[in-house]
């Protein structure tokens, strides 16, 4: 999010629903904490089957994104990739957000895109969600795909 615009999203009543969260291990300490605040917001929406999975670096995210889909009635991957001096960052956050796009669509589960694609580490932690953070992307991704699934869920009625 760019920090305006924000639809303020509000806890949703997603009791009953499975949640899982694969986070990687790239940045350990934001990415525990955002893993965190993504329990405290599935908590705070009346979930409480959530499944955590780890796996090593960002790029690892949309294949068991893909298995939580097909286990789960949604999905928040998390990561942090940070720009550094060659094109790798630009290659990494691509094939991220096209590969979890194609698993959101391929398992008709929503996965929510949790991974921070920053300039900085300073930008990282203002959207960690940490004490001081600006942004609180595990809370928000969560609450925005438990949104997203209680939405399919009644389309799936009509």
């Amino acid at each position: 999010m760019a920090g305006f615009g924000d639809p303020r999203l509000r806890t949703v009543d997603a009791a009953g629903l499975r949640l899982g969260i694969v986070g990687s291990r790239w940045h350990a300490d934001l990415v525990d904490h955002m893993i965190e605040r993504c329990k405290a917001a599935a908590e705070a929406c009346g979930v409480t089957d959530v499944v955590v999975a780890r796996v090593a670096g960002a790029v690892e995210l949309p294949i068991v994104a893909q298995s939580l889909a097909r286990r789960c009635d949604a999905v928040v991957a998390l990561g942090v990739v940070i720009k550094g001096e060659t094109d790798h960052f630009r290659y990494v956050n691509d094939s991220v957000t096209a590969g979890l796009t194609r698993v959101a669509l391929d398992e008709q589960t929503p996965v929510g895109h949790g991974v921070l694609t920053v300039q900085s580490l300073g930008q990282a932690r203002d959207r960690a969600g940490l004490e001081d953070s600006i942004e609180d992307k595990g809370w928000q991704s969560t609450v925005a795909v438990l949104d997203a699934a209680l939405t399919l869920r009644e389309l799936q009625k009509s």
